[in-house]
């Protein structure tokens, strides 16, 4: 495992940040705590999140993204891990419509 370079370990920060500022300000989640609390109950959210980073190949990096057009209504851009995901929930793609 090699170790998080800087820009990375800020982008991280600024992720985790933007989870919090978005629990923070949902008023869903304040609506179901204050109901809570109004039980007579304290609160204590904890959650866990994972979340995955890989380093893309030099090839996945220079290829560029694989699209397709639909009825001339916008562009769906498919990467090659796209692809691979696709695959694995048993979906194919014939290659000749991504051309």
């Amino acid at each position: 495992m090699e170790p998080l370079d800087e820009n990375l370990k800020q982008l991280m920060k600024e992720l985790g940040a933007a989870i919090n500022d978005t629990l923070s300000n949902s008023e869903k989640i304040g609506e179901a705590i204050a109901k809570i609390r109004s039980a007579g109950y304290d609160v204590f959210l904890v959650l866990e999140a994972t979340i995955g980073f890989n380093k893309r190949s030099e090839e996945a990096q220079t290829e560029s993204a694989l699209s397709r057009n639909y009825n001339g209504e916008g562009k769906l851009n498919i990467t090659s891990q796209d692809v691979k995901f696709l695959k694995s929930l048993k979906i194919s793609i014939d290659d000749k419509e991504l051309e």
